[in-house]
């Protein structure tokens, strides 16, 4: 059984990917400092998967704690390195903040890869790396235009770092460049659980849906777009999860035609912000008590994704449509309301 070590992996993205991996008979251990994300995720992916994930609760931005990490398991076979601050807004107002965590993390993890030997990293990219595009849908050879955030910038100096890295390295890279994740796990035993104020915008409906936030900002209807409000390729978390799985599998299968090769994990679909809300008025039976506001620093206009060359060389599926994303994340807020209200009474 081969081990991977997954940064991040009680967020999110992270928390999804680990069970995909799980299912496909991997050994996980975990590294994540929580300071963004729940250690009970993995209490969720344990009652999921019926397996136990090894859980290290420390900053990669402390090389020597990294390395022990490499040091106590010698047979890890491949990385996915999801760890890193995501939100736009915050990014514009503290551009140190993400420089310092995102650069410095990734630089320690590729210092104990090189030095322990781990032959495939997998990194967890944006489509933020292409700014805003003159063409779309986007592919992996569309130019990199200048960021349109601090956290635009630091997925762009990442990729970089690895292309500059995986020239002279032994060990194998892929950069998954996905768009706006979305959704939950199917069982709602795990979803985006933003700490605060929510900065996506699903959480931002289902917990307006809910009554947690009494009213939600669309940031801009002004936009050169069908009913001016920005457009995203919205993509199931699940179906991101099992992109980073096959990622690895390709990997492994030494299929790579590249020391480091890059994927866009999208559906090549793009949905308005006022098409999402739409949508998930439909699935859900609630009416959005929403306000239009100015457009907000960092955003681009529209981008969404041409994936077929995650399709063609990593068989890559879609299998959530945009009402499965609104209905497994609506699913999820109603779980967190129930147990938030059994944790109060």
């Amino acid at each position: 059984m081969q081990t991977i070590l997954v940064t991040g992996g009680c967020g999110y993205i992270g928390s999804h990917t680990i069970i995909d991996l799980l299912e496909n008979g991997y050994e996980v251990i975990c590294i994540d400092n929580n300071s963004r994300s729940h250690a009970a995720a993995l209490d969720a992916v344990q009652k999921i998967t019926g397996k136990n994930v090894q859980h290290y609760k420390i900053d990669l931005c402390n090389y020597e704690d990294t390395c022990a990490v490499f040091e106590e398991h010698t047979d890890i076979s491949g990385v996915i390195h999801f760890a890193a601050y995501k939100a736009v807004g915050e990014s514009v107002e503290q551009p140190l903040l993400y420089f310092e965590n995102n650069l410095f993390s990734l630089i320690n993890l590729l210092k104990c890869v090189d030095e322990y030997g781990v032959s495939h990293f997998v990194f967890s990219s944006s489509c933020t790396v292409y700014g805003n595009p003159d063409k779309i849908p986007v592919t992996e050879q569309t130019p990199i235009k200048t960021a349109e955030s601090p956290y635009g910038s630091t997925k762009q100096i990442s990729e970089q770092i690895i292309q500059d890295y995986a020239k002279n390295a032994a060990a194998e890279h892929i950069l998954l460049r996905y768009f706006n994740p979305v959704g939950a796990h199917p069982s709602a035993l795990i979803g985006e659980l933003p700490i605060g104020r929510p900065q996506n915008l699903v959480p931002a409906i289902t917990q307006t849906g809910i009554g947690k936030l009494p009213k939600m900002m669309v940031y801009g209807n002004d936009y050169p777009t069908r009913d001016g409000s920005c457009i995203r390729d919205y993509i199931h978390v699940c179906d991101i999860a099992s992109a980073h799985t096959l990622a690895l599998q390709y990997l492994l299968a030494d299929k790579n035609a590249e020391a480091c090769e890059v994927f866009n994990l999208g559906t090549g679909n793009g949905i308005s912000v006022l098409e999402a809300i739409t949508t998930f008025e439909a699935v859900s039976g609630t009416t959005l008590n929403y306000e239009i506001g100015p457009r907000r620093a960092g955003d681009i206009v529209a981008i969404y994704a041409n994936n077929e060359k995650a399709i063609n060389k990593l068989g890559w599926k879609i299998n959530y449509s945009i009402e499965d994303m609104m209905r497994t994340a609506w699913a999820w807020e109603k779980e967190v309301q129930l147990k938030e209200s059994i944790a109060k009474n």
